[in-house]
């Protein structure tokens, strides 16, 4: 039987309750098997930016996830540090999940940068694509393409979808109305804001204070 298996990408640098609702959210607004998380090694569009080392932001990934068999953490951009493009993520994703129906998710932010990511209509057209809005965010659908907006699939509402009907195509979702910022966080963790472990698992509050990360 084919299984529904949906695909997080990005930094997570660091990880918060931000990112596990869009996790538990689309795990139940599409009757996923599985929600997988993805840590790039570093992201193609900070390669500016030093970002925090990769195996911190994957084990405090792993705290977060712990206990859950619906919610995992995969190494896959760790393997290929040097190609951490989503067009090459989505390849090795269909090699390996070829039976099965394969959502990449992504951001508001991110849908709205699509343009900017290498081979991004040819991204948009190897998978399904989950974009999940962010309150008080505009979306929009002009900087794309008319094919690609064609394959656009409004969920807003809390509509449950029926995904067989449907083939590479991009389904917008406001499933999540929370609104945490990692950048936010950081910033409250340097200035000894304890408000910041509000909007971070316990564990991961634990592994921010007892190696310094943010300071």
């Amino acid at each position: 039987m084919r299984k529904k298996i949906a695909f997080y990408g990005g930094s997570f640098d660091h990880v918060h309750r931000g990112h596990l609702a869009i996790g538990d959210a689309l795990l139940s607004q599409f009757g996923l098997a599985e929600f997988v998380f993805i840590p790039a090694f570093h992201a193609p569009h900070k390669r500016r930016t030093k970002p925090t080392s990769a195996y911190d932001r994957y084990a405090m990934l792993c705290l977060a996830t712990q206990g859950r068999e619906d919610i995992s953490v995969s190494r896959m951009e760790f393997d290929m540090p040097e190609r951490p493009f989503s067009i090459e993520t989505l390849g090795r994703l269909n090699e390996i999940y070829p039976n099965d129906q394969i959502f990449f998710v992504m951001g508001a932010d991110s849908w709205m940068d699509i343009r900017t990511w290498r081979e991004w209509e040819k991204v948009l057209s190897v998978s399904d694509h989950i974009v999940v809005t962010r309150p008080g965010y505009e979306i929009g659908f002009d900087h794309v393409t008319d094919e690609i907006r064609q394959r656009i699939v409004d969920l807003r509402g809390g509509v449950r979808p029926n995904t067989e009907s449907y083939v590479n195509h991009i389904f917008i979702t406001d499933a999540v109305s929370m609104d945490i910022s990692a950048t936010e966080i950081r910033y409250k963790i340097r200035n000894n804001d304890p408000a910041w472990r509000d909007d971070v698992p316990g564990e991961v509050a634990k592994y921010i204070e007892k190696y310094q990360i943010y300071k």
